[in-house]
């Protein structure tokens, strides 16, 4: 699924509030996943002190799952700014928006790459967005950000545009 967001989709966006922000926190699945931290400490643990193997794997289970948390990277367009992590551009210096749905996001980001583009792709969001970028003194030729939601992203630039 791939299509183009316009300068006609700032219609669609509220015009009051261009303001945009998502945290791209792993889903449940990855959580579920790092369950699998309880045995693999136990088991290390068990031979030193058995009283305490569970407990350290569930505490270990638990950091590793704030960790995750608090890393999540944050993209948000505040103001007239696209924030993606610690990376930031002026909206006035991004050109053209392209949806990415999984297909395209897969061929985005493997053979149709640019090594020097900027990248925020977390694995576990299946689509994003591929941003055009028009500042002459910049190397990235475009963006690509992963996102829960590109279509909100998209309206969100357009409308910070003005």
């Amino acid at each position: 699924m791939t299509s183009d967001v316009s300068a006609s989709s700032a219609a669609s966006a509220t015009p009051s509030s261009p303001e945009y922000r998502e945290r791209l926190v792993p889903g449940p699945g990855l959580f579920i996943a790092l369950l699998l931290i309880v045995p693999a400490v136990a088991l290390v643990f068990t031979p030193i002190n058995a009283p305490f193997a569970i407990p350290m794997g569930v505490i270990v289970f638990v950091i590793a799952c704030v960790t995750m948390l608090l890393l999540a990277p944050t993209v948000r367009v505040s103001g007239n700014t696209l924030i993606a992590g610690h990376a930031s551009i002026p909206v006035n210096q991004l050109g053209d928006i392209e949806l990415l749905g999984s297909e395209a996001l897969r061929a985005a980001i493997g053979p149709g790459l640019d090594a020097r583009s900027f990248l925020m792709v977390r694995g576990w969001i299946h689509r994003g967005l591929r941003i055009v970028n028009i500042d002459p003194a910049d190397p990235a030729p475009y963006w690509i950000i992963t996102t829960r939601h590109p279509k909100k992203l998209a309206d969100a630039i357009v409308a910070a545009r003005g």
